[in-house]
């Protein structure tokens, strides 16, 4: 071992969480003595000293609380912060924004730095790349507590603020349904994360209850490249059978439907109807307006900061892992239906 032997290297040796070797060292009566002994035993083994600097830390109280995020540049996001900021701002503390760019590598160095008490507390939405919640429980075994919003990893018992995703994503099919589409496509960018699944199996829901036959082809999964989007999204709208019904599961996918679409001269909506998931204003003035599914991405942010603060506040009993689910809203405009003109 070429670093000074931590918490964490002892929990991994014997199997147990970072919080019970922590426990083990203070001699708490939670833990059993048997655990006691393994544990005080390797860290003589491993010269295992305590970080007093860190300690003294976690003791404090630094006022400020951390916000994870993939981006920003998607509209959702930034209301979101607007919502924790509300509540952070009324409650005396500061809000530091972290970026992981939806890398999981990133995301997890970014939390090992808070492992020293340099923030109270942490709301994460996770990237598209996290599918285990490890580096996050480990956060929590220090003391810091941590809330999911929007994005949230299912094996981290902690309290999570989502919409309910796979509703809207059955509301979605539905409507284009109603609109007189018979071959619906799914433009998506991470289809692993838990978000995206729900939406997608709603989506598949509502295509069976509307017998429309689902292929695996109308699943096309996008990136974050403009260009190659628009080229994407041309080469689907150019197939012989193409899709008259389009769902952009994520926001940054609304624009190159309209390039594409302007590129091969098609209308929306007499050609193509467009319903997109997202919280943009400019839906209102698009050309034509746009069909949105808009998350209460302000209330999201206020409730994940509100639960937060119950679990910083000591002088009350901690809340249960509380799991609330904030209901999206259909705003059916232009783009998926000729009425709305």
């Amino acid at each position: 071992m070429n670093h000074p032997a931590t918490l964490k290297d002892i929990a991994e040796r014997l199997g147990v969480s970072i919080a019970t070797v922590s426990r083990a060292l203070k001699d708490s009566y939670e833990i059993g003595i048997a655990t006691k002994i393994r544990v005080m035993e390797l860290a003589k083994e491993l010269n295992y000293s305590p970080n007093p600097y860190a300690s003294s830390l976690r003791g404090r109280v630094s006022k400020t609380i951390a916000v994870v995020l993939p981006e920003v540049a998607d509209s959702f996001f930034s209301q979101a912060i607007n919502g924790i900021e509300s509540v952070a701002i009324n409650k005396g503390y500061h809000v530091l924004i972290y970026l992981t760019h939806e890398s999981f590598e990133r995301e997890k160095a970014i939390l090992a730095e808070f492992k020293s008490g340099r923030v109270d507390g942490i709301l994460i939405s996770v990237s598209e790349e996290t599918s285990s919640g490890h580096h996050v429980q480990e956060i929590i075994d220090t003391g810091v507590p941590v809330i999911f919003f929007d994005r949230v990893c299912e094996d981290v018992e902690t309290s999570c603020i989502t919409t309910n995703d796979y509703e809207c994503g059955l509301k979605a099919a539905q409507h284009l349904a109603e609109q007189g589409c018979n071959r619906i496509a799914y433009l998506c960018t991470s289809p692993a994360v838990h978000i995206s699944k729900k939406r997608m199996d709603g989506y598949r829901k509502g295509l069976e209850e509307n017998n429309i036959r689902f292929r695996d082809s109308d699943i096309v999964l996008c990136g974050s490249n403009l260009d190659q989007n628009c080229r994407t999204i041309e080469n689907l709208l150019k197939r012989k059978y193409h899709p008259n019904g389009l769902i952009a599961s994520v926001e940054k996918l609304t624009t190159p439907v309209y390039l594409a679409c302007k590129k091969l001269g098609l209308s929306i909506p007499d050609d193509i109807k467009l319903l997109s998931f997202t919280n943009l204003q400019a839906s209102l003035i698009l050309s034509p307006t746009l069909t949105t599914i808009a998350q209460p991405a302000f209330e999201m942010g206020a409730a994940a900061a509100t639960q937060l603060f119950k679990r910083l506040d000591k002088k009350k009993r901690q809340p249960a892992n509380e799991r609330i689910v904030l209901e999206s809203t259909l705003m059916v405009r232009e783009s998926s239906s000729v009425a709305a003109r």
